[in-house]
C-alpha cells in the first residue's frame, strides 16, 4: 500500500500564497504522475495541475500563472505553489499519484490522499 500526506493547506486572504506538500511512502517501485485536484462543495473534483516524473507539467486555464507544480523525485514529494488567490480557488485539494508496483510485473496504481481544505477569504 501507499499513504499520501498531504499539508499547507489553512485560510489565507485574497492576493494571498499557500504552498502545499504531499509526501508519498510505502511499497512502490516508482511513481509516474503526481498531481493536485481540487473539489469545492457542490462541484466535481477537477484537475488543478500535474507533474510527469519528467518534470512535464499540465495545469488548469483558472490557475496557469498563478499556480506552480513542482516535485522532488528523490523525496517521493509533490509541491504546489499558490499565489494571487481568489476566492474562487476555495476548495479542498487532493493529492494524487499513479504509482507503479509490483515485484515480478509492474502495474500502476492510482492513488489519493486525504485532502487539505484551502479558503480564500475575499
Amino acid at each position: 500500500q501507499v499513504q499520501l500526506v498531504e499539508s499547507g493547506g489553512g485560510l489565507v486572504q485574497a492576493g494571498g500564497s499557500l504552498r502545499l506538500s504531499c509526501a508519498a511512502s510505502g511499497s512502490m517501485f516508482s511513481i509516474n504522475a503526481m498531481g493536485w485536484y481540487r473539489q469545492a462543495p457542490g462541484n466535481q473534483r477537477e484537475l488543478v495541475a500535474v507533474i510527469t516524473s519528467g518534470g512535464s507539467t499540465n495545469y488548469a486555464d483558472s490557475v496557469k500563472g498563478r499556480f506552480t507544480v513542482s516535485r522532488d523525485n528523490a523525496k517521493n514529494t509533490v509541491y504546489l505553489q499558490m499565489n494571487s488567490l481568489k476566492p474562487e480557488d476555495t476548495a479542498v485539494y487532493y493529492c494524487n499519484a499513479r504509482v507503479v508496483q509490483g515485484t515480478y510485473y509492474r502495474y500502476e496504481n492510482n492513488y489519493w490522499g486525504q485532502g487539505t481544505q484551502v479558503t480564500v477569504s475575499s
